[in-house]
C-alpha cells in the first residue's frame, strides 16, 4: 500500500494544465443538451413559472406606491386593508409558483442523471481494458457520482435561475427607470465593476474547481484501495502510513476548498457591498428629491422596494456562477469518459458478457447462447486455435520499445489442450488475453477454427471462449449467479452442479444458505482457493467450445488440485483448450506444452519431449534441487 498519495497525474490522464482556462463554460454545458432535450418541455415550462413568480414579487413594490400615494396619504383605512389583501395573494401567487417550478423539475432530472449514470457504466464496459488500466478507479467513480450529483445540481437550479435572475434584473431595472430615471442611474453604476469581477472570478474558479474535483477523485481511489486491502494494511500494520497518506491528500483538497471559499466570498464581498451603496445613495438623492415636492413618497418607496427586491438576484450571482463552473467542470470530466475510443471493430458484443455483465447476467447469457449458436454454424468445422506471427506491445509503451510477445506462432488442434509454460514475465498472460481480445494484437493474427477473430463480434468470440483468470474475480452476489454467469440462458442446477463438481467446489453446498448464499465484494469471505474454484466452475459451466485458464489451479493444496485435475480432464477432452502452467501436475492435464521465450514460442512438444530436449523447460519444471518435483516456481502476472 501506497505510503504517500500520489498526485492526481498518476491516478488519471489529465487534460493540460491551462485547458480549464480555455475551455468555454457555455461550450462544455452544451454537451450536456443530448441528455436535457427529452426534458426540454417540463424544464421550459419550469423557467417560464420562476419568471412569472419573479414577475409577481415586482408587482409588490408597484402595490406599495399605490397605498402610500393613495389610502395612506388619503387616511382610508379600507383602502389599506385592501392593498394588504393585494400583498397577501401576491405573495402566495409567488410561492405557489416557485413550488410548481420545484415539482416541475425533480423528477425529469432524476431521470437525466440516471440516464447519464447508465450511460456512463455501459460505455465503461466497452472500453478497452488498456484504458481501464491507466485509470484510477476512484476517479471513474468520481465521474459516475459526485460529478453527475453537481450536474443535476446546475440543470435544477443554476440553469434556471440564472435565466430567471437576468430577466428578474432587467424587468426590475426598466420599472425603475420608468419611475425615475435619475435614481436608475444611480442604481445602475456598480453595474460595470460587477461584471468585471464576474469575468475575472470565472477564469480563476473554473481552474481552482477543476483541480478540486480531480481532487476527489484521488482521494476516492485512496478510501477504496484502503477498504479492498484493509487485510493487508492491518497484516503489514501500515494503517499509520496509510492515514498520512489520506490526510495529505485530505489536506490538499482542503486547501482548494478553502480557495474556493476565498474566491466565491471575495466575488460576494464586491456583488453585496457596491449595489448596497447604490441603494443607500439612490435612498438620500430620493429623500431629497420628495422633500423639495420633485418625487412622491409612494414613488420612492416603489423604488427602493423594486431595488431591494433585486438584491437576491444580484447577490446570487457569484454562487450561482461558481455552480456553473464546476458543472461545466463536471461535464469536461464526465465527457473525458463518454469520448475515450470504445473497443475497435468487431466489437459489437458488450464486454460484460466475459463475466456475465452482473444484474444484466440473465439476459446477456440468453444472447450469448444464441449468438454461440450462430458462430457454430458459421465457423468452419476444422482449424482449432491458431496464433500466426503475433506481436504485441501495451498501447502505452514507447513505439521503439521491444515488444512483449514477437512473431509468436502456435497452434492447437482441435480437442487438442495445450500447456503454455513461461518464466516470469514471458507474456504467458498477455498472450491469453489476446484470445477474447481483452488486449488487441499489434502485428498477425489469431484464428478459431479458420475464422479472424477480429471478424467476430466481440459478443459471438466470448460466447465460444470461456476463460478463468490467475486472480479470480467474484462479485457481489450469490455463489449460484457467479457461477452461472458463465452458462447460457434457461441453465440451471443441472449445469451448476456440475460445474462445481468439476471444479472440486462442494463445499459451496455447505454454506449457510448452499448456493444462494452471498459471496460479499470481491468474494473476500471466500479463501483464495475457494474463489479460484468458482472461476474454475464458471468457466466450464457453459461447455465452451474453447478455454483459456491462467493458471486455474495455483490457490489449491496438493490433494484439491489432484481431485480438480482428475475432474478437469473429462471437460478438456471435450474442448480445445490453452493453459497457463507452472507446475507438472498442471502440465500433465495437456496433450502437448508449448514454452514462451524471448517473446516467442521456442519450443513445442509433450511434457517428457522437452524435458529431454529443452534445457530451459527443464529448469523451469525443476525444484531448487534440480529434480523434478510437484510443484515449480509461480508467476505473479505475467506481464
Amino acid at each position: 500500500m501506497p505510503t504517500k498519495p500520489a498526485p492526481a497525474t498518476d491516478l488519471a490522464p489529465d487534460p493540460a494544465p491551462d485547458a480549464a482556462e480555455r475551455r468555454s463554460t457555455v461550450r462544455a454545458l452544451l454537451r450536456l443538451w443530448p441528455y436535457v432535450r427529452p426534458v426540454r418541455a417540463r424544464l421550459g415550462t419550469a423557467a417560464v413559472t420562476a419568471i412569472l413568480a419573479s414577475c409577481v414579487g415586482l408587482v409588490i413594490p408597484l402595490v406599495l406606491k399605490w397605498m402610500v400615494d393613495g389610502p395612506v396619504a388619503d387616511g382610508d383605512p379600507s383602502g389599506v386593508w385592501l392593498g394588504a389583501l393585494y400583498l397577501l395573494l401576491l405573495g402566495v401567487a409567488e410561492a405557489l409558483l416557485f413550488g410548481l417550478r420545484r415539482w416541475l423539475v425533480a423528477r425529469p432530472l432524476a431521470g437525466v442523471e440516471a440516464g447519464m449514470r447508465a450511460d456512463l457504466y455501459r460505455h465503461l464496459q466497452r472500453l478497452p481494458v488498456a484504458f481501464h488500466d491507466r485509470w484510477a478507479s476512484g476517479q471513474l467513480l468520481s465521474r459516475g457520482t459526485t460529478d453527475l450529483m453537481l450536474l443535476r445540481m446546475f440543470l435544477a437550479f443554476p440553469l434556471t435561475f440564472l435565466l430567471v435572475n437576468g430577466v428578474t434584473i432587467l424587468i426590475g431595472v426598466g420599472i425603475m427607470l420608468v419611475q425615475d430615471w435619475t435614481l436608475g442611474l444611480v442604481i445602475l453604476g456598480p453595474a460595470i465593476p460587477v461584471m468585471i469581477t464576474c469575468g475575472i472570478f470565472e477564469k480563476k474558479y473554473s481552474a481552482v474547481a477543476r483541480r478540486a474535483q480531480d481532487q476527489v477523485g484521488d482521494l476516492t481511489t485512496v478510501v477504496e484501495e484502503s477498504v479492498l486491502g484493509v487485510r493487508i494494511i492491518k497484516g503489514f500494520g501500515r494503517h499509520r502510513s496509510q492515514a498520512r497518506a489520506f490526510h495529505e491528500l485530505s489536506h490538499t483538497l482542503r486547501g482548494t476548498e478553502l480557495r474556493k471559499a476565498r474566491l466565491l466570498a471575495a466575488i460576494w464581498a464586491v456583488i453585496v457591498t457596491l449595489p448596497e451603496v447604490a441603494i443607500g445613495a439612490a435612498l438620500v438623492v430620493g429623500a431629497v428629491q420628495v422633500a423639495d415636492g420633485a418625487l412622491s413618497a409612494g414613488t420612492l418607496v416603489a423604488f427602493l422596494s423594486t431595488a431591494l427586491a433585486l438584491r437576491w438576484p444580484v447577490e446570487s450571482i457569484g454562487f450561482l456562477l461558481a455552480m456553473s463552473q464546476e458543472a461545466a467542470t463536471a461535464t469536461d470530466r464526465y465527457f473525458e469518459v463518454m469520448d475515450a475510443e470504445v473497443e475497435s471493430a468487431g466489437g459489437a458484443g458488450d464486454p460484460a458478457s466475459v463475466l456475465g455483465g452482473g444484474e444484466r447476467g440473465p439476459a446477456l447469457r440468453g444472447a450469448s447462447r444464441a449468438v454461440q449458436a450462430r458462430g457454430e454454424a458459421r465457423l468452419p468445422a476444422a482449424g482449432g486455435l491458431r496464433f500466426e506471427h503475433v506481436r504485441f506491445r501495451y498501447p502505452d509503451a514507447h513505439p521503439d520499445s521491444t515488444p512483449l510477445l514477437t512473431d509468436v506462432d502456435l497452434h492447437i488442434r482441435p480437442g487438442e489442450s495445450m500447456a503454455l509454460v513461461g518464466a516470469t514475465g514471458s507474456g504467458k498472460t498477455t498472450l491469453t488475453a489476446l484470445v477474447p481480445r481483452l488486449h488487441e494484437v499489434t502485428e498477425g493474427r489469431i484464428t478459431l477454427d479458420g475464422a479472424d477473430i477480429t471478424t467476430l463480434s466481440r459478443e459471438e468470440l466470448r460466447a465460444m471462449v470461456a476463460v478463468a483468470f490467475e486472480e479470480p474475480t467474484l462479485f457481489s452476489a450469490t455463489v449460484g449467479e457467479n457461477v452461472l454467469m458463465g452458462a447460457g440462458a434457461g441453465a440451471g442446477d443441472e449445469e451448476l452442479d456440475r460445474a462445481l463438481a468439476v471444479a472440486q467446489a462442494d463445499f459451496a453446498h455447505a454454506l449457510p444458505q448452499g448456493t444462494g448464499t452471498q459471496v460479499g465484494e470481491q468474494g473476500l469471505s471466500l479463501s483464495g482457493g475457494q474463489r479460484q474454484r468458482l472461476a474454475l466452475a464458471r468457466a466450464v459451466v457453459g461447455r465452451p467450445r474453447f478455454l483459456v485458464l491462467d493458471d486455474p489451479l495455483s490457490a489449491l493444496d496438493v490433494h484439491t488440485e489432484a481431485a480438480v485435475e482428475a475432474a478437469l480432464r473429462q471437460v478438456l477432452a471435450d474442448t480445445t483448450a490453452l493453459i497457463v502452467a507452472h507446475r507438472p501436475s498442471t502440465v500433465l492435464l495437456a496433450d502437448r506444452v508449448a514454452l514462451l521465450s524471448g517473446g516467442r514460442i521456442t519450443a513445442v512438444g509433450t511434457h517428457h519431449e522437452l524435458l529431454r530436449t529443452s534445457p530451459e523447460y527443464a529448469h523451469l519444471m525443476s525444484g531448487l534441487d534440480g529434480h523434478e518435483t510437484d510443484e515449480g516456481p509461480q508467476e505473479g502476472n505475467g506481464r
